[in-house]
């Protein structure tokens, strides 16, 4: 029976703002895998630092304790299982290598390798939701091995929205585009892809990241296909079977509470899009989101009877 190996590492976020949001997709991963069938001993959960919600942190994100997981992870598992690696957080580019930043020493692709080289699985995957992130394709793709970036190159350097609507889609029945119950890691691409796309839209912005799949070369893809050159592989791998959700099964509080994590989400999105907008208008869109967002909660409240 094929096993998953699941290692989440959520880095440095630079304010706390973004650590929150980097915290919560982190968190929401490893809530997911449980569901999805990953067993919590193939689970290995690290952040820079650990805060009152993280309940399944096992410790600190530096390059030591992501050495120690991969180093266990090729001793326990089999050329059959599959191993999935996710970055969360930011990651900075100087003109030659690309890094993740993590407390302690940066990691970049030639820091991964050796430790990829190890690993006995044939199918390796291995997503880095970070800025800047585009560079570790050609620095660790190779047979056996699917590699998601958040962006094409390392000069995309604002943070990133691709990871938290990737980390959704991994349990999320929506993005199971073949209803097979299983959402594949090419499925969560392309609909973290089409979320990213909206947000920037919605916001009124031009893009400031473009993400790439790559399973058959150096180079990815921005638009991956089973059929195409890039995709066939992402297309059979996934975390495990989708279960049921978490919300209501009423048809109007279930509604409502789609709508709140909606305006979960924007309010996330301009937050990390901060930088990319005028200071009056960041102020006002916020303002407005936390306002809507606060009213929501009232109204489910209201309707829970609460």
């Amino acid at each position: 029976m094929l096993r998953v190996f699941l290692l989440i590492v959520v880095g440095l976020a630079g304010d706390p703002e973004h650590g929150k949001t980097f915290h919560a997709w982190g968190n929401a991963m490893a809530t997911a895998s449980e569901r999805l069938g990953v067993a919590s001993e193939n689970l290995v959960y690290l952040v820079d630092e650990p805060g009152e919600e993280d309940k399944k942190v096992s410790g600190k994100s530096t390059r030591e304790e992501v050495t120690k997981a991969l180093d266990r992870f090729a001793i326990q598992a089999g050329p059959e299982d599959l191993v999935f690696i996710t970055l969360i957080g930011h990651g900075s580019f100087d003109g030659r290598a690309a890094k993740f930043n993590m407390p302690g020493p940066d990691m970049g692709p030639a820091d991964f390798a050796p430790l990829l080289a190890k690993l006995k699985s044939r199918q390796v995957v291995f997503v880095n939701t970070a800025s800047a992130s585009g560079p570790f394709i050609e620095g660790l793709a190779g047979p056996g091995r699917t590699i998601v970036t958040a962006t094409r190159n390392g000069a995309e350097h604002f943070a990133t929205l691709f990871g938290g609507f990737f980390v959704d889609a991994l349990g999320s029945e929506t993005a199971d585009a073949d209803k097979n119950r299983r959402v594949s890691v090419l499925e969560a691409f392309l609909y973290a892809k089409a979320e990213t796309a909206k947000a920037y839209e919605k916001e009124g912005l031009l893009s400031t990241e473009h993400a790439l799949l790559a399973d058959s070369d150096k180079e990815g893809s921005q638009d991956p296909s089973p059929t195409g050159k890039n995709g066939k592989v992402a297309a059979v791998l996934s975390l495990g079977t989708v279960g049921k959700d978490d919300l209501p099964a009423d048809p109007k509080l279930r509604a409502l509470h789609l709508e709140r994590r909606e305006l979960e989400r924007r309010v996330e999105a301009l937050r990390l899009l901060k930088e990319s907008m005028p200071p009056a208008r960041y102020a006002d869109e916020l303002e407005k989101l936390v306002t809507a967002l606060a009213l929501k909660t009232r109204e489910i409240r209201a309707a829970e009877g609460k």
